[in-house]
């Protein structure tokens, strides 16, 4: 299985060339909020992207679709073409749409608009609810609309695992061509839940970072000053197809998608297990799939959100695999803060993109690397990637105890 092609919209961006020079720049998405529905909120700071996705969209489609899904359609438009396919969608790209699919992992999905439509029916009465409301409220909405802007035909498939589901969209992707089920696959995340109830939530769980005087800093992964993440939103989608398929067509390869693993905590409804025993567990179910040992791994895109006990959890269990500051590890959220559903999708796209290019991008925010990480974070400038061994990972942890660690090789 290899990746073709990348689409992003993130905070740093509406690109996947976007995100990537501003990763290598060290560049910060993190913005204030200003509107009042904020003004009373304890945390008023998040990582939104820098452009209305409604304006780059035709209108009838754009306002039948909630943000996420707005989102993972315009990323996956850039996949697709950037994969050197049709932008007409499968049969226009000689694609079998039957053997063509959709994975898609989102946590709230259109959640915000069924809370705007409650606020309605309690203020105007039941008239006043739109008729869209269910089809936009659904979390599946964003692989529909991509289903139905690209002609895919195959499946379009959703999965929920707290802020895992990008990841194991992925995942799951990896395994239906594996299989022989399909030969392509636009897989990642997509999420758009920079909201009042949803900030609120996150504040009043005391697991959002508080810097509302300095946005630029509020996102610390694995710092000695770090006190939570930054919410964020965005989408990031690769085009995955089994080898023969693409070399058949003469595509671009960026790497290989080698394997990936999965497990569960089992712990806390919300704290990571301390001694990162679930973390450990994915990392080497990711490395046997791919058929690879912990000396193959010469890169970790690490899931490290900010929090003091998450990141702690994760250095732990990469510590235990790899050794202390043995592997080059980067935490892309001091940079883009904490997607969510899209974050696995995303920082997928930033992973593939560091093995083609072979560069690991700074870690934003990491200004005074917490002694006890004892990992080699890679921060203030970009580094060359080593020149032994081949596989990257890239990780995702969720809320609940759901852990997935993506394998990608470099070709």
């Amino acid at each position: 299985m290899v990746v073709t092609g990348l689409g992003v919209i993130s905070p740093l961006g509406v690109s996947a060339p976007e995100l990537w020079a501003g990763l290598l720049g060290g560049l910060c998405g993190v913005r204030a909020l200003d509107g009042p529905e904020f003004e009373d909120q304890a945390v008023r700071i998040a990582a939104t992207v820098p452009a209305d996705p409604r304006s780059r969209l035709a209108h009838p489609q754009a306002r039948r679709m909630n943000r996420a899904a707005q989102f993972a359609v315009l990323a996956a438009r850039e996949a697709w073409l950037d994969a050197g396919l049709a932008p007409g969608g499968a049969r226009d790209s000689g694609l079998d749409a039957t053997r063509t699919g959709v994975s898609i992992g989102s946590i709230i999905g259109g959640a915000p608009i069924l809370v705007e439509q409650d606020r309605r029916l309690r203020e105007r009465g039941p008239r006043s609810v739109s008729p869209l409301t269910a089809p936009m409220t659904v979390p599946s909405q964003a692989a529909s609309q991509i289903s139905l802007d690209l002609h895919i035909t195959g499946e379009a498939r959703t999965v929920v695992s707290a802020c895992a589901s990008g990841t194991e969209a992925i995942g799951q992707a990896v395994d239906r061509i594996r299989h022989g089920h399909l030969d392509v696959v636009l897989a990642g995340g997509a999420e758009a839940a920079v909201t009042p109830a949803v900030m609120a939530a996150f504040a009043a769980m005391r697991a959002l970072s508080t810097r509302n005087d300095d946005p630029l800093a509020a996102s610390r992964p694995f710092d000695r000053h770090r006190t939570g993440f930054v919410n964020g939103e965005g989408a990031g989608l690769l085009v995955l197809e089994a080898e023969e398929h693409a070399r058949a067509r003469g595509a671009r390869i960026y790497c290989e998608a080698a394997g990936w693993g999965l497990s569960a905590d089992a712990h806390h409804l919300a704290a990571p297990d301390p001694a990162g025993v679930g973390i450990e567990r994915a990392v080497r179910r990711a490395l046997d799939d791919a058929e690879a040992g912990a000396e193959d791994v010469i890169h970790v895109n690490a899931h490290a959100t900010g929090t003091v006990d998450g990141d702690a959890a994760e250095a732990t269990a990469l510590r235990i695999v790899f050794g202390a500051g043995t592997v080059p590890v980067t935490a892309p959220k001091g940079g883009l803060g904490h997607l969510q559903g899209a974050a696995g999708g995303v920082e997928a796209v930033a992973t593939a993109l560091t093995l083609h290019h072979g560069i690991v991008p700074p870690t934003v925010g990491c200004d005074d690397l917490d002694d006890s990480i004892a990992l080699d974070v890679v921060r203030k400038q970009a580094r060359e990637l080593p020149a032994t061994g081949d596989l990257a990972l890239s990780n995702s942890f969720g809320f609940g105890g759901h852990n997935a660690v993506l394998a990608l090789r470099r070709r």
